[in-house]
């Protein structure tokens, strides 16, 4: 619960927001913002409270967010540490930019994003309320569309006269491990138990992807399941690359031509996707490849946002390729055996280590299942209510950059596409692995810090197959670029699922019917008991 030092009403609050390191972004994104927070201005004056912006708007920059950490430390050192604090979103931001100062402010903090998949607010938003979680800084959390919808007014009265929210998280129950079926515990155990006894190793290509302190796990809790960071640098990925050959970077290429992913390539280096970068794009795939058998890597997570950018074309697409079983064919420079044969090599986007633990204990179990390990990564970017061909229910819209594997594709790899990313996120370009959701059962889930301890929550849903005008209609308020998935979370509403979910990202993998679905949610909940990471089901599910 937030810090509390009076019972009467808030009379006045100071308001922050954070932005990107890259002008560019911040630039693009800023009418978002402002518009927010003249909304949100609105709300708190005509309930009695003003608000006071922490800095000003920056008019030779074009934008008023916090754009570095030092900005930040600099900006809250005039904060006065017992102030009501608000921070709003409209668009993705770096959480340390002000964390540093949330970790020692003694007043309520209120935090709030704008219900929109224009830009990644709500990415934003779960990013910083994740952070906050582990570094154990009470705050409260808001949302809203247009705020002027009764969840979100008599909410935010709530937190001026009582400076704390609440919200329903009926939803979210710890495990008893003893009312799963006894043959799917008995499978997580072992599992487990082979995991903690041979151990395992993350490949992190540079720790700490924008600000996300949320996704970094501590050796000291990490040690323990079995599982163990292997350091690596972005630069040696970048050397590997020089030593891959014209032919080898081909072969890739020729070889997704002919499984049908289609390119959209273009001649404009800055604007459009084009085949220089496509060949860069390959000869990351096996360079990473053969950095992570090098160093016996079960699992890898390319960081690339910051400096990799700058000099070599987007990691998406390997990144997908990495999370199929079927893919390019790579092999070691000397013996020429295959490397990973056959399997993923479970890559974990942004070096979200949250993730990767997820997706290294999501593999080990659905193979021992017999299930496709195809997995991924996914923003909660955003989503809407939905009603016609036979749906009628909140559809959460799930996008990453490109990392999703082709088998989460309707007609995999030539159902996909790879477009050039976006400029101002992306300056050297590279493509996409884009396509959208099949039509399935998944087992969701998010693996968390909090209270100095690890914690999983995990769940059950479906990807439901929307209408081609609505699919490009959402497609349209987010990035088109990017893959898309529109799931249905089981049992779970969409304020209870923001109010309770501690990141900006979600892992998902397919089932192939609910019963089987329900059943591999039961191993893997399992497994991690067994690790002695505490395990919270969310929503409803039944187990056979």
């Amino acid at each position: 619960m937030p810090n509390s030092t009076s019972n009467s009403p808030i009379q006045d609050v100071v308001l922050i927001t954070s932005g990107d390191l890259r002008l560019s972004a911040n630039q693009v994104c800023w009418p978002a913002q402002e518009d927010l927070e003249r909304r949100l201005t609105k709300c708190f004056q005509d309930a009695g409270v003003s608000v006071r912006r922490a800095f000003p708007v920056d008019s030779r920059s074009g934008h008023g967010f916090i754009s570095s950490q030092r900005m930040g430390m600099d900006i809250f050192a005039t904060i006065d540490p017992e102030a009501n604090l608000v921070f709003a979103t409209a668009a993705w931001q770096y959480s340390h930019h002000v964390l540093p100062g949330m970790r020692s402010h003694r007043g309520p903090i209120l935090t709030v994003a704008n219900w929109s998949g224009q830009w990644p607010g709500l990415v934003g938003l779960l990013n910083l309320n994740g952070s906050m979680v582990k570094a154990g800084v009470p705050f409260s959390t808001l949302w809203s569309k247009d705020f002027t919808d009764e969840y979100f007014l008599t909410r935010l009265k709530e937190w001026i006269d009582h400076r704390t929210v609440t919200h329903d998280l009926s939803h979210v129950r710890d495990l008893d491990v003893k009312a799963l079926p006894p043959g799917a515990a008995n499978k997580g155990k072992q599992l487990a138990a082979e995991l903690q006894k041979k151990k395992a190793i993350l490949g992190i290509f540079d720790e700490g992807c924008m600000g996300m302190y949320n996704a970094i796990i501590d050796d000291e809790l990490l040690n323990p399941i079995g599982v163990f960071k292997e350091r690596l640098s972005q630069s040696a990925l970048v050397a590997r690359m020089r030593t891959i050959t014209h032919d080898e970077a081909q072969a890739v290429r020729h070889w997704l031509d002919k499984k049908g992913l289609r390119f959209i390539t273009g001649i404009d280096e800055n604007s459009e996707l084009t085949d220089a970068q496509i060949h860069e794009q390959c000869k990351m795939y096996i360079a990473a490849a053969r950095i992570a058998d090098d160093f016996g890597c079960d699992a890898i997570g390319i960081q690339y946002q910051q400096g990799l950018k700058d000099l070599v074309p987007a990691s998406d697409l390997a990144e997908g390729l990495f999370n199929n079983s079927d893919r390019p064919p790579v092999y070691q420079e000397n013996t020429r055996k295959e490397l990973y044969a056959g399997r993923p090599l479970p890559h974990f986007n942004e070096v979200d280590e949250c993730a990767g633990t997820d997706a290294l204990v999501t593999n080990r179990c659905w193979t021992a299942l017999g299930l496709d390990p195809a997995t991924t990564l996914h923003d909660v970017r955003w989503g809407e209510q939905f009603q016609g061909d036979g749906i009628d229910d909140f559809v959460w819209v799930l996008q990453i950059s490109g990392a999703a594997p082709a088998n989460h594709f309707v007609g995999e790899y030539a159902g996909a596409s790879s477009e050039r990313q976006p400029p101002m996120y992306f300056p050297l370009g590279g493509g996409t692995l884009k396509g959208v959701g099949k039509p399935g059962n998944i087992v969701w889930s998010r693996v968390f810090v909090e209270g100095n301890a690890l914690h999983v929550d995990m769940g059950l849903g479906t990807v439901v197959k929307l209408p081609e005008e609505e699919a490009n209609r959402r497609w349209k308020h987010t990035t088109s670029q990017w893959p898309m998935v529109s799931a249905v979370l089981q049992g779970i509403s969409r304020d209870s699922f923001m109010a309770r979910h501690r990141a900006n990202h979600v892992n998902i993998a397919y089932a192939p019917d609910a019963k089987e679905a329900a059943n591999a949610l039961a191993v893997k909940a399992a497994m991690f008991d067994a690790l002695g990471v505490r395990v919270h089901l969310c929503g409803t599910m039944k187990f056979d």
